[in-house]
């Protein structure tokens, strides 16, 4: 008879990581003297001290660094054997999702429905923030699964490529452009620049751009709210770099113009991206059915577009380490 079991080698791993018996009660739902209970049934079954308990924290010692590998291929197994067990149908959770503006404004609808209906026992905590936040609380456990601009440089992160956005420039009609075909990034900035937030990848890009080329002291408006400059592109403020995908609507309506010009930033490109350690297999589901709906939106958004001045490419499935959206 095997001396413990596999809420056991859970508890040990969760306490592992995080560092701390409240946190991975928190994340146990359960209490902290049931955590203590199970890592000492685990302590006394092994007959090895597995951590040097400190004030806030506690830290493996070089017995339970030892365990750490062993216990965590145990997990994988004991996953794959209930995968095996139950139909998908049967997962159950709560869904800690973290998502970037940009996709809420195009796939997410279709995700949460996707995923409630095939896994209609997860509930969904849904946050939108920066690429930054997301990263952070990810890397923090606060999240299981986090859609933002990718990949996360990190082992124990696991990074899905998604469908990037093209940026397209857009403006209201009532701005007074130069009348002719292509215009030159000079050209725009006669009027402010309307940019993402000044800790994303695209401020900076279009920021070197603007001070490395031109001798103008360049006046760019950064707002960390897609939907504010969405909001000030139309009441005329300025020109922006927006997803194609996002103001298609306002384009055919006439509400904005898409601008060809000479130069535009790079597109935005994201992954699905979870922690690995300790194994999560919703988090790990839900990034694969992600993907899937992702890349149906980016085909059916493709093959709806209408042909427009911007000469952009169709979005591409490829990683950056960019922060943004």
């Amino acid at each position: 008879m095997i001396p413990f079991n596999i809420k056991q080698l859970e508890t040990f791993l969760l306490v592992a990581t995080f560092g701390s018996f409240r946190k991975a009660a928190e994340r146990l739902n359960t209490t902290q003297p049931a955590v203590s209970t199970r890592i000492a049934g685990l302590e006394e079954a092994l007959g090895a001290k597995l951590f040097e308990r400190q004030s806030s924290t506690v830290r493996l010692t070089a017995e339970g660094q030892r365990l750490l590998p062993p216990a965590q291929r145990v997990l994988r197994v004991a996953e794959r054997l209930l995968l095996t067990a139950n139909s998908l149908s049967e997962t159950a959770g709560v869904l800690r999702l973290g998502v970037a503006e940009t996709i809420v404004h195009t796939w997410l609808p279709d995700f949460l429905k996707e995923l409630q209906t095939n896994y209609p026992l997860v509930d969904a905590d849904i946050v939108v923030d920066t690429t930054t936040t997301l990263r952070n609380e990810l890397m923090s456990h606060r999240l299981d699964l986090a859609v933002l601009m990718g990949p996360i440089q990190e082992y124990s992160i696991e990074n899905m490529e998604l469908p990037s956005f093209p940026l397209v420039w857009v403006c209201s009609p009532a701005l007074k452009l130069p009348n002719r075909g292509k215009l030159t990034v000079s050209d725009l900035m006669q009027f402010p620049i309307i940019s993402y937030a000044r800790t994303t990848r695209p401020y900076s890009e279009l920021y070197r751009k603007l001070t490395g080329e031109l001798e103008a002291t360049p006046r760019i408006f950064p707002a960390n709210s897609l939907a504010a400059s969405i909001k000030m592109t139309l009441n005329g403020i300025g020109i922006a770099s927006l997803p194609r995908e996002v103001i298609q609507d306002y384009a055919a309506s006439g509400a904005l113009r898409i601008v060809d010009c000479d130069w535009h930033p790079s597109d935005l490109r994201f992954t699905a991206s979870y922690s690995s350690e300790p194994s999560n297999p919703i988090a790990e589901r839900a990034a694969k059915l992600a993907g899937c709906i992702a890349h149906a939106y980016a085909a059916r958004i493709g093959k709806a577009q209408p042909a427009d001045n911007s000469r952009v490419e169709p979005a591409a499935s490829q990683p950056t380490d960019a922060i943004g959206r």
